[in-house]
C-alpha cells in the first residue's frame, strides 16, 4: 500500500496556479510562497553535533541554498525540469519532483554557526552542525565530605 502525504495548501496553490495560467482573473492576495515539493530528510544528533541529510536527486549544487539563522536551518532551492530530448519525443508521464523546494528545522540547542559544514554527493546534501560548548552535556563531579 502506497501512502501519500496530502498538503492542502499545496493543492490550493496548484489549483490557483492552473487557474491563472488558463487566463483566470484571480490574483494571489498573500505574499506567502509555497514550495513545489519538500525533500526527505534525516536528522541525527550526536554528543557534539547535529547531522542533517536531505535527498535532492537531480538537483544541481548551484541551485541549493542553505541558511542558518536564529537557530533555524533552512534548505531551499529548485530542481529544473529536464528538457525533452530529440525531435518527436513526447513525454507521457512525469512523476519525479521538480520546481522549488524548501525545508526548515529548528535546532533545539545553541550551535556554532560559523562552523557548519555542507557537502553534496550523489544527490544527498549533508549538513554537519557542531553544538556550542554550552549546549554540550557536562558531567558534574560530586564531592564527598
Amino acid at each position: 500500500m502506497n501512502m501519500q502525504v496530502w498538503n492542502p495548501f499545496q493543492e490550493f496553490e496548484n489549483l490557483l496556479s492552473r487557474y491563472n495560467r488558463a487566463g483566470g482573473q484571480a490574483q494571489q492576495t498573500s505574499d506567502l510562497s509555497f514550495a513545489d515539493w519538500a525533500p526527505s530528510c534525516d536528522i541525527e544528533e550526536e554528543e557534539d553535533k547535529y547531522v542533517i541529510k536531505a535527498d535532492l536527486p537531480g538537483v544541481d549544487k548551484k541551485d541549493i541554498d542553505v541558511k542558518l539563522e536564529n537557530g533555524v536551518i533552512s534548505i531551499r532551492g529548485e530542481k529544473q525540469v529536464e528538457k525533452e530530448t530529440g525531435k518527436g519525443t513526447k513525454r507521457h508521464r512525469t512523476e519525479r519532483f521538480h520546481g522549488t523546494f524548501a525545508r526548515s528545522f529548528t535546532l533545539p540547542d545553541a550551535v556554532q554557526d560559523e562552523r557548519v559544514d555542507a557537502s553534496y554527493k550523489d544527490g544527498v546534501l549533508k549538513l554537519v552542525i557542531p553544538k556550542a560548548e554550552e549546549a554540550k552535556p557536562k558531567s558534574i563531579d560530586i564531592k564527598v565530605s
